[in-house]
């Protein structure tokens, strides 16, 4: 019986100068990777490994580590028996050399069978290692290993990290471990909060950890750090009078900038909220960390939440510090608003001329025309025509703010104060909300455009970024994406689907190539337009893939995508009637018999070409009755087909099983007669060909389940 090692708890912190928010979790998730990889490889076991991070510390504390790696035992093999002795049993030179080499007398080699024959073999048992001696290189490496997206040197150390390091907590129950980096070496010292309890704490082992900071103002722990920001902030709004809406992304980020958050309300003068509303929410949110407050009807009020890391004595003093911050910056906000509407948008545009896009592809007044272009196609592709002149002309301003003051300054607000300035210069409600809403989806979890104009100059904004730059070769590779051109194809994909538009793809490529064709005429060594669709297409599918396999079963995925995507919604149909389809029961012979026919027509397809059958050479009744059925569903299927009822296409088609059965089981499709198997091959075409453009069923499989019968 194995002997379990005694455990011990292992601490390990990094304390350094304050880290940016967004630094704190991404580090601890490299940090509990490497660790735990690094036990792996030595073999350490472990138990539970808890996370703590606040902007001056990064820790691990892991549960019950071994004191000792287990001891292994492992068999050597050695030669083969025929050539590690004589036929008398004398050993040869392999034999005494292997067991020399591994310290044993040959009496006592061993024997091993294998597939290949008999070998001498030795057991070899290692003792375990002790954890202590391991842990100060693997958590050494773990540290060296740590990667940030701006790290920085101090002081005349050539080790580097996100901000300088103080200390270094490394504690195996109670005993240090050595780790030095840089210019700080390990010890059983960390410090807590720097204001409310800024004095040196001893740490006499590590299952201390949480609580001694927690009496010294600091709440390491992250979700624990959370829920008391959410309580805290929710009741500084109630106190206020005022709502506050869920976000979750801001609350991410204030609890990293904060070890203890103690929230105080302010508030700004009511004569901004002249302001557009995002104006206001940009500069608290993003620029400041404030957190908006809402009255009871759901508008902006002109108060909002600070988060501070200490709670102060003079609350006055300290709101007032928030206030003065956030006067300034809205006053700036309001300088720009009023400044930028001086203008109609429509100045504004030929100022896009001197604004280069992609310096192979041209300057943002030339994409803005292509847009135009585009957009209007579109409109008259997806059969809404009525709103080509409000597509047309939103395309003409959609990038016209970028020139603007306020946007020059608040990047984020672009298309934001687009529809501000169209409705100031007198453009339609319609063409406003469109130059906003070309924008939409921003990110993954984003809303989509609400009406037609919007959607369809956002499609033509994507297609013409998608189509220039995969011609000056600029597609992304592995993680690299510079343009962000994976989130267009799905930004393109999901606005397409959510508002059925049903056009072709490729012709939708090629007619923006053609767009672009001026631009690109002078570059030599561009690919051809047909290559480029081609890779575009290739990189569309797979966005469908990866966006469809988060919900469906990847053989389905694959089975739907294989007959084709030209046509998004279509393709987005037939998937869901094929994933409900796939749950029945019943369905997994359907697919066996249908796998079958696909099958056999892959094979046989290039020794036979395409003709309809001959019903004259079909002479078994199995073959006859399959003819007959398949005549009668055509009708029922193409109808269905056409009517995007994919559900009874495909119940439709899985009907004729009992017949495909019945013919494979009763007839012989390879037969001698070149023309009565060419003639069973082609009446298999035509089975295949109900199913093919709903999906390609040689891509489904269907787990514990066997076709109906013998293949013959």
């Amino acid at each position: 019986m194995k002997r379990r090692s005694p455990v011990r708890d292992l601490l390990f912190e990094l304390g350094s100068e304050e880290l940016p928010a967004g630094f704190v979790v991404p580090a601890l998730d490299q940090l509990e990777r490497l660790f735990r990889e690094s036990c792996i490889s030595q073999g350490i076991e472990h138990g539970s490994v808890c996370r703590f991070g606040t902007p001056r510390r990064l820790a691990l504390l892991v549960r019950d580590v071994a004191a000792n790696t287990p001891e292994i035992s492992r068999t050597v093999q050695g030669p083969s028996l025929t050539a590690a002795f004589d036929a008398d049993g004398t050993p040869k030179i392999p034999a005494l050399k292997f067991a020399e080499a591994h310290r044993v007398p040959i009496e006592r080699l061993e024997r091993i069978t294998t597939p290949r024959g008999t070998y001498l073999s030795v057991t070899i048992e290692e003792p375990g290692q002790s954890t202590i001696s391991l842990l100060p290189a693997i958590l050494t490496s773990c540290l060296r290993g740590l990667v940030f997206p701006k790290s920085m040197r101090w002081s005349d150390v050539k080790a580097v990290y996100a901000r300088p390091l103080h200390w270094i907590v490394a504690l195996f129950g109670e005993e240090i471990l050595p780790v030095i980096f840089a210019d700080v070496q390990s010890g059983r010292n960390t410090y807590g909060h720097r204001f409310l309890d800024p004095k040196q704490i001893v740490l006499c082992s590590a299952t201390e950890y949480e609580a001694t900071l927690e009496k010294a103002h600091v709440i390491p722990n992250i979700q624990k750090r959370r829920q008391l920001l959410v309580e805290r902030i929710s009741e500084a709004a109630r106190e206020a009078g005022c709502e506050l809406r869920s976000d979750d992304e801001l609350i991410d980020q204030v609890v990293n900038l904060v070890e203890l958050p103690s929230p105080v309300t302010g508030t700004f003068d009511a004569r901004h909220l002249e302001l557009p509303p995002e104006i206001l929410i940009q500069e608290m949110k993003v620029h400041q960390r404030y957190f908006p407050l809402y009255d009871q009807n759901g508008a902006l009020a002109p108060k909002f939440i600070a988060v501070s890391n200490t709670p102060v004595r003079n609350r006055n003093l300290s709101i007032r510090g928030y206030e003065r911050v956030l006067r300034a910056r809205l006053t700036d906000g309001r300088f720009f608003f009023d400044e930028d509407r001086r203008l109609p948008l429509t100045e504004w545009i030929t100022r896009l001329q001197r604004r280069t896009w992609v310096a192979a592809l041209g300057t943002m007044a030339e994409k803005s025309d292509r847009i135009r272009m585009l957009g209007g196609w579109l409109a008259e592709s997806v059969g809404q025509s009525e709103c080509r002149s409000a597509v047309e002309r939103a395309a003409s301003l959609c990038k016209a703010d970028l020139e603007t003051g306020m946007v020059g300054e608040f990047p984020e607000l672009q298309g934001v104060m687009g529809r501000e300035y169209a409705l100031h210069s007198g453009e339609s409600a319609e063409v406003a909300l469109a130059v906003f809403e070309h924008y939409l989806p921003r990110s993954a979890g984003d809303t989509l455009p609400t009406q037609d104009p919007g959607a369809l100059v956002g499609l033509a904004d994507r297609l013409d970024s998608l189509c220039g730059l995969f011609a000056i070769g600029k597609k992304p590779h592995g993680n690299k994406d510079d343009f962000a051109l994976r989130r267009a194809a799905i930004s393109f994909i999901r606005i397409v689907i959510d508002r059925s538009y049903r056009f072709s793809l490729a012709t939708a490529i090629d007619h923006s190539m053609a767009l672009l064709e001026p631009k690109l005429s002078d570059n030599a060594k561009r690919p051809l337009p047909a290559a480029v669709k081609e890779s575009l297409l290739e990189f569309f599918r797979g966005r469908l893939e990866s966006l469809w396999r988060e919900d469906n079963r990847p053989d389905v995925v694959d089975a739907v995508l294989s007959a084709g995507c030209d046509d998004l919604v279509s393709a987005s149909l037939r998937l869901r009637a094929l994933a409900a389809e796939v749950q029945r029961p019943d369905f997994a012979l359907v697919i066996e018999t249908f796998k079958r026919v696909a099958n056999i027509v892959a094979k046989q397809a290039g020794d036979v070409a395409p003709a309809p059958v001959n019903p004259t050479l079909l002479t078994d009744r199995e073959e006859k009755a399959l003819h007959l059925e398949i005549t009668k569903l055509k009708v029922d299927i193409h109808n269905a087909l056409l009517a995007d009822d994919f559900a009874t296409a495909l119940n439709t088609a899985a009907s004729l099983r009992e017949p495909v059965d019945a013919f494979f089981n009763g007839v012989l499709v390879m037969a001698e007669d070149q023309n009565v198997r060419g003639n069973r091959v082609r009446l298999l075409m035509e089975t295949r060909e109900l199913f093919s453009s709903i999906a390609d069923f040689s891509k489904l499989h269907s787990p514990g389940t066997t076709p109906a019968s013998t293949s013959r």
